[in-house]
């Protein structure tokens, strides 16, 4: 799966996919420890697919964060406790 594939999906796909890959690397490798599986390069492909959900999800939950902090420093109430946080630093 491609990483524009992976962008393209939803967060609740996203953790459905993140739950099958890791069954799926269990699954490789008990597999190549019991020598049942012959193909090697699957093992890799799989974390690398692993690793790419896990980029896109962390990447979401920056910019939402983000997102959450321009929206709080928009408000007055947040600017005026920010403030009074510094004051009662110093």
């Amino acid at each position: 799966m491609d990483i524009s594939e992976i962008r393209a999906l939803s967060d609740a796909d996203l953790a459905a996919q993140l739950v099958d890959a890791k069954q799926e690397l269990w699954k490789i490798r008990f597999d190549l420890a019991t020598r049942q599986e012959k193909n090697y390069s699957r093992l890799p492909a799989t974390r690398k697919r692993i690793a790419r959900i896990l980029t896109v999800m962390t990447e979401r939950q920056h910019a939402a964060d983000a997102s959450a902090r321009v929206a709080a420093s928009d408000e007055p109430a947040a600017v005026a406790t920010t403030a009074e946080t510094r004051k009662a630093a110093s």
